[in-house]
């Protein structure tokens, strides 16, 4: 799978030719009951994990109550921060990676309580980086602060049968790349729901996690009523990564209803939209060449698909002057109370931010979301604007399918 296919989606965001009714499913209480025997659930954890990687105090982050959570189903548990590290930008189309500079980058990450890093085995070198970094860790500060690092890896698999032999030799893969013995989470994607395949290769996987290969299963892009099948057939999942922000509400409709009723929590990404929801698009022109911000990578562009389908670059500076005079008023950022606005909501566990390692940090602007608390008057600002927007759900279909429709 490409790059671009795997975050970027495609042209599909056009409203008049995807609009439809969308039905809810039929997801009740009795029909759920015996899913999951015990429920994933978020809980309120301090942050001593990441003072004994860095090796220091706590990291400079007031409200530790809300610095991490964990995903739980059953005896698998796992403890992650609650602002991910996502490294999509490491496959190229952001700037080249230097790799003793990122790994460094990593270790500042870590140092200022940021312990936990998303990657896939086809984000170009990111399982590779980890692998150096956390064998950095174990070497400068010992197994146990590297116990502390939490790497969540991605599987995309090719349209092809799903043997026992190619799922572990895919796993094993991609343990020796993060040179790790069980990888901490393993975050499942497939293409095509008419090839029931997904079923065999998350039956397969259960077993890898039995024996020990993998930690905790999870998904990535699936729908709801994909979701429901899974486990119903008693597959452990914990969470699932899906496309969520303050324009892209779709999570919030049929998947958090039903994460509600099973416990699976939802790890998100595109929360700041690749960058859009900054002062740095704020009053921006971007129709004209050269008269405003470049839409120079792969995750702008994708993104600003998606402020097309919702409403438009009218509509979107409206929301940015809307979510800034809510950061005037926290003395913060537009990406902290837009990141901050997707923690808040239900079934939410984490959020991903995109980092460019060894060529930006905004390691301030992400400690501030610990510390900023939305009031009433705020939340009625914000939806005040959003709910001008077209309802996505209709428009694009449910949690990732837009990797799914031509």
């Amino acid at each position: 799978m490409s790059t671009a296919a795997s975050r970027g989606g495609s042209s599909l965001y056009s409203s008049s030719s995807r609009s439809r009714s969308t039905p809810r499913l039929p997801i009740t209480s009795s029909r759920i009951q015996g899913i999951c025997t015990t429920s994933t659930r978020v809980a309120v954890v301090r942050s001593e994990a990441a003072a004994e990687v860095a090796g220091t105090q706590p990291a400079a982050i007031d409200d530790r109550e809300q610095h991490e959570a964990v995903v739980q189903n059953g005896s698998d548990r796992l403890q992650i921060c609650r602002v991910v590290n996502g490294m999509w930008q490491t496959s190229g189309g952001w700037g080249k990676i230097e790799r003793d500079q990122a790994v460094d980058a990593m270790l500042r990450h870590v140092d200022a309580g940021f312990t936990t890093f998303d990657m896939a085995d086809h984000y170009g070198p990111a399982e590779d980086l980890y692998g150096i970094f956390i064998n950095k860790i174990r070497k400068q500060r010992g197994d146990e602060a590297a116990s502390n690092v939490r790497g969540l890896t991605k599987w995309v698999p090719p349209p092809v049968k799903m043997t026992r032999a190619y799922v572990e030799s895919n796993i094993d893969r991609s343990r020796k790349r993060m040179d790790v013995k069980a990888l901490d989470m393993l975050q499942f994607h497939w293409w095509d729901y008419s090839d029931p395949g997904y079923l065999d290769a998350l039956k397969h996987m259960t077993d890898l996690k039995e024996e020990g290969k993998i930690k905790t299963l999870a998904l990535t892009n699936f729908d709801t009523k994909r979701l429901q099948i899974i486990l119903e057939k008693g597959i452990p999942i914990v969470s699932n990564q899906v496309q969520h922000s303050v324009v892209d509400m779709r999570p919030q409709k049929q998947m958090a209803e039903l994460c509600q009723l099973t416990g699976v929590k939802l790890i998100t990404y595109g929360t700041v939209m690749g960058g859009l929801l900054s002062e740095k698009f704020l009053d921006a022109n971007i129709s004209i060449p050269f008269a405003g911000p470049a839409l120079d990578t792969p995750s702008l562009q994708k993104y600003k698909r998606m402020v097309d389908a919702w409403g438009g670059w009218s509509l979107f500076q409206e929301l940015l002057h809307t979510l800034k005079k809510v950061a005037s008023k926290h003395g913060t950022s537009i990406a902290t109370v837009a990141v901050r606005y997707i923690l808040d909501q239900p079934s939410v566990a984490s959020s991903m931010i995109g980092v460019r390692l060894g060529i930006s940090e905004h390691l301030k602007d992400s400690q501030a979301i610990f510390k900023l608390r939305l009031d009433e008057d705020d939340l009625e600002r914000i939806s005040s604007i959003t709910s001008k927007g077209r309802d996505l759900l209709t428009v694009i279909g449910d949690c990732g399918d837009e990797y799914r429709r031509a």
